[in-house]
């Protein structure tokens, strides 16, 4: 919602002015950022406000979109944040901190682990049991292993939730077959290798863990994330993985 917002007004990469900043400026700028930036996409989730690292902004994550925003509520920064001295993007430490934080919170019960006696690493990667790179990625997982690294899936059907017309996808329900089997890990490889589920219900993360998707910007499948919140990219090998791996320390 908060993307389509800054698309139709047309701020992708500019700044544009806000509502006018609450006298509470001075005694509570977070409240201030957060009323400006609703004043621009009612009912969007404000997920996270912190200090820029330049004066006088403040970082947000909002329904999957990050900003910046000045403290008094005026105006509004759509783009990369860089460090000209680090060469570095701030906006990338700005998302890695987000997701590490919001991943912590899934416990392990609610995702499909598939991982070695020992793990050198453990990356968390939001799946879809009919996408083409998902399966293949799975295909690997005896490799992914064999390196030190454990996968933990997560769900995100891509069709989303819901259709147009109110009713579950038929992706959506495969993966709460999946979920819901009595052995997960098996049911899991069945699915990757095109084989529909038996059709089971009962409590489960699905919605949850493709809401979560949603908030930390994933857009597609598979995503796969570092402990430390980093975003390795989509499917990849598992030599690439652990070059990766190696590179950002995990």
């Amino acid at each position: 919602m908060f993307k389509k917002w800054l698309l139709a007004l047309g701020v992708c990469g500019l700044a544009f002015t806000a509502s006018a900043a609450p006298d509470t400026a001075a005694t509570n700028p977070e409240a201030v950022v957060r009323k400006a930036v609703m004043s621009v996409a009612p009912g969007i989730s404000v997920d996270s406000i912190r200090p820029a690292p330049m004066a006088g902004f403040y970082q947000v994550i909002a329904s999957g979109q990050l900003v910046y925003v000045t403290a008094d509520g005026k105006y509004m920064l759509n783009g990369d944040l860089i460090d000209l001295a680090k060469k570095k993007n701030i906006n990338d430490n700005g998302w890695a901190d987000f997701r590490k934080t919001e991943l912590a919170k899934v416990p392990e019960s609610d995702r499909i682990v598939f991982a070695p006696d020992k793990p050198r690493y453990r990356v968390t990667v939001f799946t879809d049991v009919t996408c083409g790179y998902c399966r293949k990625l799975h295909e690997h997982i005896a490799d992914f292993n064999k390196a030190g690294i454990a996968i933990e899936y997560v769900a995100w059907p891509r069709e989303g939730v819901t259709n147009e017309a109110g009713r579950t996808t038929a992706t959506y329900n495969e993966m709460v077959s999946v979920w819901c089997a009595s052995d997960r890990k098996a049911a899991f490889t069945a699915a990757k290798l095109g084989k529909t589920p038996k059709t089971t219900n009962c409590p489960n993360p699905v919605k949850d863990e493709f809401d979560l998707g949603v908030k930390l910007g994933v857009n597609g499948t598979p995503t796969i994330i570092a402990e430390d919140g980093t975003l390795l990219g989509g499917y990849v090998t598992p030599e690439q993985m652990l070059r990766l791996l190696n590179k950002t320390g995990g």
